[in-house]
């Protein structure tokens, strides 16, 4: 029998209104939900045909909770899942805040073709227009779905599907809350039928060994007009072994910053480039002694498109696995700025639905 394995986290697809009233009466969401009552709440017309659901619960968190140790259990969750013969996709449920990261800390290691999909909600599993049990059989679909297989981890949200890489949280209560927005989305689900409509391109960057992140410490400092050294010290001087930056437009900062990442970077401290702009790719381009170029030349590494709570889980895989600097900056070269490649043809797939639930 085949198998879809449903990895349950928490997050809001899993949360319900607290018995107590915070400030103004209002009922804080918790994540209670037990995994197994997820998957059985969906109607049997949205589950794939032929095929088992099985459920592990990994852990029950709000996603602002979740941090590397959580992470890497996750990763081991997925892993052991595939190590199942039997299982032909993956599904994974977690909280909006920090799903980016995890979806990407599950790419880098992927080295499987079958199907790995993160999928969530933004209305809590008790609001009357609750939107979890939607994206979890769209997941599911997704999971089962031939076409999915060999496009790394995707992240699955209002009936669009998007590479884990590059993909970010950029809205906080619409329910198509994620985006890449150099590069779209791959494709979508409508009614259990999957379209898949560009190919994520992990051409020059391979999977990354397996590595745990916990006790990894990869801190991010933002960069913002009159920012100097004293945050970059800071984390420097409380075990940082790694550091990305929030920089402004295409990756820069001033005069003050540009000497700290020289300081820094010259001691063997790997350090990360990034921007809070939404959208473009990092890339030096402005000199004065606080631009980009100049960050660049002091040892700072670009980014790419990837943002600054994606670049941190990459540097930290990447620290953890005692990559040398240049392996580093190749890691990050290799991130695509361009749209992904159109397949030849775009075909809707039905998945099959399911017999059974099982939860273990």
């Amino acid at each position: 029998m085949q198998n879809i394995v449903v990895i349950t986290t928490g997050g809001t697809i899993a949360s319900v209104a607290d018995e107590s009233a915070g400030p103004g009466g209002a009922h804080a969401k918790v994540a209670r939900v037990p995994g197994p009552a997820l998957v059985a709440g969906l109607a049997a017309e949205r589950l794939p045909v032929g095929t088992d659901v099985r459920v592990v619960e990994a852990m029950s968190l709000n996603s602002y909770d979740i941090d590397f140790t959580a992470m890497d259990t996750i990763v081991a969750a997925v892993r052991g899942a595939l190590a199942d013969p039997t299982t032909i996709g993956v599904v994974v449920t977690h909280g909006t805040d920090t799903l980016e990261e995890s979806a990407l800390l599950v790419d880098l290691f992927h080295d499987d073709r079958r199907p790995v999909v993160l999928t969530g909600a933004q209305r809590s599993s008790d609001d009357p227009g609750a939107d979890g049990p939607g994206n979890l059989a769209d997941a599911i679909a997704v999971a089962a779905s031939e076409e999915a297989r060999g496009l790394g981890v995707l992240v699955c949200f209002a009936g669009l599907l998007h590479a884990a890489r590059g993909t970010r949280k950029i809205h906080n209560t619409e329910r198509d809350a994620f985006r890449d927005a150099d590069r779209g989305p791959v494709g979508s689900v409508h009614d259990g039928r999957v379209r898949i409509d560009a190919v994520p391109d992990r051409v020059g960057r391979s999977p990354l060994r397996a590595v745990r992140l916990a006790g990894t410490r990869v801190d991010t400092v933002a960069l913002y007009p009159g920012a100097d050294a004293t945050a970059i010290d800071a984390h420097v001087a409380h075990g940082a072994r790694g550091l990305v930056l929030e920089a402004t437009g295409c990756g820069n900062g001033n005069a003050a910053v540009v000497a700290a990442v020289a300081r820094h970077a010259g001691s063997g401290l790997p350090i990360v480039l990034s921007t809070r702009v939404a959208a473009g790719a990092v890339r030096p381009v402005y000199g004065g002694g606080g631009g980009g170029v100049d960050l660049v030349a002091a040892g700072a590494v670009p980014s790419g498109s990837l943002r600054p709570s994606q670049a941190r889980v990459l540097l930290a895989a990447l620290v953890a696995a005692g990559s040398a600097p240049a392996a580093i900056a190749a890691a990050f070269a290799a991130d695509p700025s361009a749209p992904y490649p159109v397949p030849a043809s775009a075909p809707l797939v039905t998945s099959p639905r399911p017999t059974t639930v099982v939860p273990t």
